[in-house]
């Protein structure tokens, strides 16, 4: 007997994702927006003039609040390149807005000179 799928008609208990990847993206391999996997996205209010698709539809869904691609791409259980693809298609329509993630600072500038002066004497006063 056979049992229902998981997660909606595209999954199977037995045979695992019923669409491959090549065919959510359309063939596509390179998204028309930058994005690295922790770019942050968040659904703008704005509904697509056209129909996109399911696979853009549940991708939309998921950024009701600022989320990863890196997340996207596990919630959706695809490439994360898929999900770029996916994403810019998105952005290009105006559905949703990306920010690439902000870098810590890294501290005091390593190569200030004050700093290594002061490095270099607390290392002459241990010897």
């Amino acid at each position: 007997m056979r049992e229902e799928p998981r997660e909606g008609p595209w999954l199977d208990d037995d045979a695992g994702r019923l669409i491959r990847p090549y065919t959510v993206s359309n063939g596509r391999t390179k998204p028309s927006a930058q994005f690295d996997l922790l770019t942050l996205v968040m659904a703008t209010g704005d509904r697509p003039q056209s129909y996109l698709g399911p696979d853009h539809s549940h991708v939309l869904g998921l950024c009701g609040g600022p989320v990863s691609v890196a997340e996207i791409a596990a919630q959706i259980s695809q490439p994360a390149v898929v999900t770029k693809v996916l994403l810019s298609d998105l952005v290009d329509c105006g559905a949703i807005t990306s920010r690439a993630p902000t870098r810590a600072p890294l501290g005091p500038n390593p190569n200030d000179r004050d700093l290594l002066e002061a490095v270099l004497d607390g290392l002459r006063k241990r010897l």
